[in-house]
């Protein structure tokens, strides 16, 4: 008896203890569970009590609804051993008007022999190539129906701002009428490091997911508005396909302006001509190719200038050119053309050739340490800077140089199984005319085809005389 009276207190204790560290715990998880019970109740009010990101869901799929249907997917195919059509690439596209007219890329369909369109509807039509310019890499397609055709409506409201939410369509990676979301990242982007040195485009620059497939697919602000097509993606892999990597985000895409300039030239059967201001600027008198030693030369006259902003120097004027007309001199510093900062050479070529000839261009200068206001009426570009174009067309199409060893012109060579040859052109043919006009130097048969738009895709009739003596016709297609 007395023992257990010893020991009951410490029992006593003990029992307690245990209890105290099995019952503790679950204590403090049940207070835990209440208070994440009362943390979600209070959450689902706020959002029953908030509905802005409901609201900004509907925003998107609205913007969704409205685009989609103006959406293509394009297929490029090609004729194979035995007849067969095979896919050669894909890319997206979208309805520009209520004719048919289709835009994408110029790197998408290219040298297509055959084109297809798929709407989001189902359908698939043919297409046939209206004309494409490789230097803003925008191309025009006639979709071969004008039924259940949606335009995409076009911005004509105020400009893209940094900052700006936009929405880029397409078929990334094959995966038809997709739809990534972004923001403005930049704009007035240097358009060498996209397309190379013959670009003319200042890009829009956006972290839109933009994969292969999404090139030529529309990109549209929060409104659901065109302001511009895909093109690009900054990566270090390049598809021998054209200008694609996989979507680091960093993504580029033609801006509105450009796209409807060229555009409205290709739908009315012009050739393509871009405005010409008449100056020469340090990038036309550096060395060929060393793109920095211009910016560098630019920043030197620059700095010799005392001229601290962002701007471009004038090198020399072109009599009589319009520039020239306009009263800009040699030494003055673009700063802006248009509403917009001319912030690079290359950027500045863009601004002035994405404008058609007639267009007057508002210029900002700075001379002798004051800003000036200076319109520009522009003037067409000379038709000799499309010859390296116009050689591609006529090589893509399985022609050799035309020459003149005597007293005519004569075809060099022919690529056997090219449409050269399809067509019947054979070495030696004598070459008398293009489009019903007679051409008796090799300049003259290629400044011709340059008039004709053979570099932006046309067809172009030539007149040739076989060994025979009989004469006839026969079509170039640049994409044949």
């Amino acid at each position: 008896m007395r023992r257990f009276i010893t020991f009951g207190p410490a029992i006593v204790v003990l029992i307690t203890t245990l209890v105290t560290l099995v019952a503790a715990p679950a204590a403090v998880r049940m207070v835990g569970y209440a208070n994440t019970d009362a943390q979600i109740r209070l959450a689902q009010q706020t959002l029953a009590g908030d509905d802005i990101l409901v609201r900004m869901d509907q925003a998107v799929r609205a913007i969704a609804e409205s685009v989609e249907p103006s959406v293509v997917h394009i297929g490029v195919d090609e004729r194979a051993g035995g007849g067969r059509w095979i896919r050669q690439s894909q890319g997206s596209g979208w309805v520009y008007d209520e004719q048919g007219h289709i835009v994408t890329n110029a790197h998408v369909v290219r040298g297509a022999q055959r084109i297809s369109l798929q709407f989001q509807d189902g359908r698939t039509v043919d297409a046939e190539m209206l004309g494409y310019d490789t230097s803003t890499d925008v191309a025009v397609l006639q979709a071969k129906t004008t039924e259940g055709l949606f335009p995409v409506r076009r911005a004509d409201g105020d400009r893209l701002r940094q900052g700006d939410r936009v929405f880029a369509f397409g078929s990334p990676f094959g995966f038809k009428f997709s739809m990534s979301e972004g923001i403005v990242s930049g704009l007035g982007r240097d358009p060498r490091s996209v397309i190379g040195q013959s670009g003319y485009t200042n890009f829009i620059q956006t972290d839109a997911a933009v994969n292969p497939g999404n090139s030529g697919g529309p990109l549209v602000d929060a409104k659901g508005q065109l302001v511009g097509m895909n093109v690009a993606i900054a990566t270090g892999s390049r598809s021998a396909a054209g200008n694609e990597g996989q979507s680091a985000g960093i993504s580029f895409h033609i801006p509105l302006s450009t796209i409807e300039s060229v555009v409205e030239q290709f739908i009315a059967g012009q050739p393509l001509s871009k405005g010409f201001f008449g100056i020469n600027l340090p990038m036309d008198r550096s060395r060929p190719g060393d793109t920095d030693a211009h910016e560098r030369m630019n920043r030197q006259l620059l700095d010799r200038l005392a001229y601290r902003g962002q701007g471009v120097v004038i090198v020399d004027v072109e009599p009589d050119g319009p520039a020239a007309k306009a009263g800009l001199r040699a030494s003055d510093v673009i700063v802006k053309i248009g509403d917009q900062r001319a912030t690079s050479i290359a950027v500045a070529r863009a601004l002035i050739a994405n404008h058609a000839p007639g267009a007057t261009l508002n210029t900002e200068i700075w001379r002798n340490g004051e800003s000036i206001a200076v319109p520009v009426v522009l003037g067409a570009r000379p038709v000799g800077e499309q010859l390296d174009a116009v050689i591609e067309a006529v090589a893509r199409f399985g022609m050799g140089e035309v020459i003149k060893p005597g007293d005519e012109l004569l075809i060099s060579e022919i690529a056997r199984n090219s449409g050269a040859f399809r067509a019947g052109l054979r070495p030696q043919m004598v070459v008398t005319s293009v489009e019903g006009r007679a051409v008796a130097e090799p300049i003259d048969f290629y400044l011709a085809l340059a008039s004709a738009g053979i570099a932006q895709g046309r067809t172009v009739s030539i007149g040739v005389r076989n060994a025979d003596g009989t004469e006839r016709n026969v079509e170039i297609q640049p994409n044949g």
